[in-house]
C-alpha cells in the first residue's frame, strides 16, 4: 500500500464515520443482549411502536445467565488488550472497544461480583420516570456500594424487570399413594422421601432452605453456629437422588424422582404440558431471584433509548404482559385477573405479600461466611 492509497483510505473511512455519525443522529439504536424468554416478543413490537421516533432496535437472546455473566466478563478483558494490540500497530489511530450492547440481562446472584470487578456501569434514576413506582424492597436490591454490598446511600447499579422464587414440585401420581402433599421445606426430610427428591447444585440454595426449616435466613452470618445445621444437611442429603441445576426437571416428568427444588421459570412452563407436575411455593419462605437490566462498562449510550425502555419495562400494562406471557412476576405492582391466568398458575403468580416478606434475596456474603458454606457443602455431598 503506498502512501497515498493510504490517505485515500482514511479518508474514505472519516467519511463513512461522519456520514455513519448523521445516521445514527437521524435513528437511534438500541442493542440489547437478554435471557431467553424473560421478554415477550409482544413487548418488543410495542415498544417499537410507541417510539416517538424511528429505531433500531437488536435484541439477541441467551439460554443461561451465566453466560451473560461470562460475557460481561469477556468483554471487559477484550478492552485492554485491543488498545494493547490495535493502537501498537497503528500510531495516531485510537484502538475500537468491543462492540457492546447498551443493555444486559443480569441475575441478581450476580450482581455484587459485576460490580466488584468494575463489569457494569451505575445507573442514574433521575433519568427513570418510573423509579419511584419500584416498591422501596426493590430499589434497596440494587443500591450498592463499589464492593457489592447492600448500601442505603450507594448507587443504583440495576432495574429489576421480573423476578420469581424457589419452589418445590412434585409428582401428584407418586404422592397420591402416601395421602399427603408437600407444603413446605421440612416435608423434605419425610422417611418415604429417602432416595427421591432433585436438589439444585447449589450450595447457597439447599443450606438456605435448610436454614429457612430452622427458622433462620439465606443469609445467615455464621452458619457453623446454628445449632442442628449439619445434622440436618447430613439427613437431607441421604433423601437425594440426584443434585442439578439444569436437568431436574426430566426425572421429575418420568417418575424418577419423586419431588425437586427449583426455580420457578424452569417449572412453571412445564405444568401446561405435564398435569401430574404440580407446585408449590413454600409458606415458611423461599428465595428470590430477580432477572436485572445492567450497563456494560465502556458503553455509554448517546441517546435515551436504553432508559426509554427500562421505563417501558416498568409501566404498568407491560409489566402486566411480561408477567402473564412470561410466567413470573414483576417487581412493579400491577393488578392480575385471576381470569387472565391459567387455574393451575394462579397460586404462583398471584402475589402473596407474607410469603415474599419471609423471603430473601441471596446477598453478598463475607469471604469468611462464604468459606462456611463451601465447607459445609463439601461436608455434606461427601458423607
Amino acid at each position: 500500500m503506498d502512501r497515498r492509497s493510504f490517505l485515500l483510505g482514511i479518508g474514505t473511512l472519516a467519511l463513512s464515520q461522519v456520514l455513519a455519525g448523521c445516521s445514527e443522529r437521524e435513528r437511534a439504536t438500541l442493542r440489547v443482549q437478554l435471557l431467553k424468554g424473560s421478554v415477550p416478543a409482544r413487548v418488543v413490537k410495542e415498544f417499537r411502536a410507541a417510539l416517538k421516533q424511528p429505531a433500531q432496535l437488536n435484541f439477541t437472546s441467551v439460554e443461561q445467565l451465566n453466560s451473560l455473566f461470562n460475557e460481561l466478563q469477556s468483554w471487559s478483558q477484550q478492552r485492554p488488550q485491543q488498545a494493547d494490540e490495535v493502537g501498537s500497530r497503528i500510531p495516531g489511530i485510537q484502538s475500537q472497544a468491543p462492540d457492546l450492547p447498551d443493555l444486559v440481562t443480569l441475575g441478581d446472584y450476580w450482581l455484587a461480583p459485576a460490580i466488584e470487578q468494575k463489569l457494569i456501569r451505575p445507573l442514574d434514576p433521575a433519568e427513570l420516570q418510573q423509579w419511584s413506582n419500584l416498591p422501596i424492597r426493590w430499589q434497596e436490591l440494587v443500591r450498592r456500594n463499589e464492593q457489592g454490598q447492600l448500601d442505603a446511600q450507594g448507587q443504583v447499579w440495576a432495574a429489576p424487570y421480573r423476578w420469581g422464587y424457589t419452589v418445590i414440585a412434585y409428582n401428584r401420581d407418586k404422592f397420591e399413594s402416601l395421602g399427603w402433599k408437600p407444603s413446605d421445606w421440612s416435608d423434605l426430610w419425610r422417611e418415604e422421601l429417602r432416595d427421591r427428591i432433585s436438589l439444585l447444585n447449589h450450595p447457597r440454595e439447599v443450606i438456605g432452605l435448610t436454614l429457612k426449616k430452622l427458622g433462620q435466613s439465606y443469609n445467615t452470618e455464621n452458619p457453623s453456629q446454628v445449632r442442628d445445621l449439619e445434622k440436618q444437611l447430613s439427613y437431607l442429603h441421604q433423601q437425594v437422588k440426584l443434585y442439578s441445576s439444569d436437568t431436574y426437571i426430566q426425572p421429575l416428568v418420568l417418575g424418577d424422582t419423586w419431588l425437586a427444588v427449583g426455580w420457578s421459570t424452569d417449572v412453571l412452563p412445564i405444568l401446561q404440558r405435564y398435569q401430574q407436575i404440580e407446585v408449590v411455593i413454600p409458606q415458611s419462605g423461599t428465595a428470590v431471584w430477580a432477572d436485572l437490566w445492567v450497563h456494560p462498562t465502556g458503553k455509554k449510550s448517546s441517546t435515551s433509548i436504553d432508559t426509554q425502555w427500562i421505563d417501558f419495562c416498568w409501566q404498568p400494562q407491560i409489566a402486566q404482559q411480561i408477567a402473564l406471557l412470561g410466567k413470573a412476576n414483576s417487581p412493579i405492582p400491577v393488578k392480575l385477573r385471576p381470569s387472565d391466568i391459567q387455574t393451575r398458575l394462579r397460586h404462583l403468580l398471584l402475589f402473596d405479600p407474607q410469603i415474599f416478606q419471609r423471603s430473601d434475596f441471596l446477598l453478598p456474603l463475607s469471604s469468611a461466611t462464604m468459606q462456611q458454606y463451601q465447607s459445609l457443602w463439601q461436608e455434606i455431598r461427601i458423607s
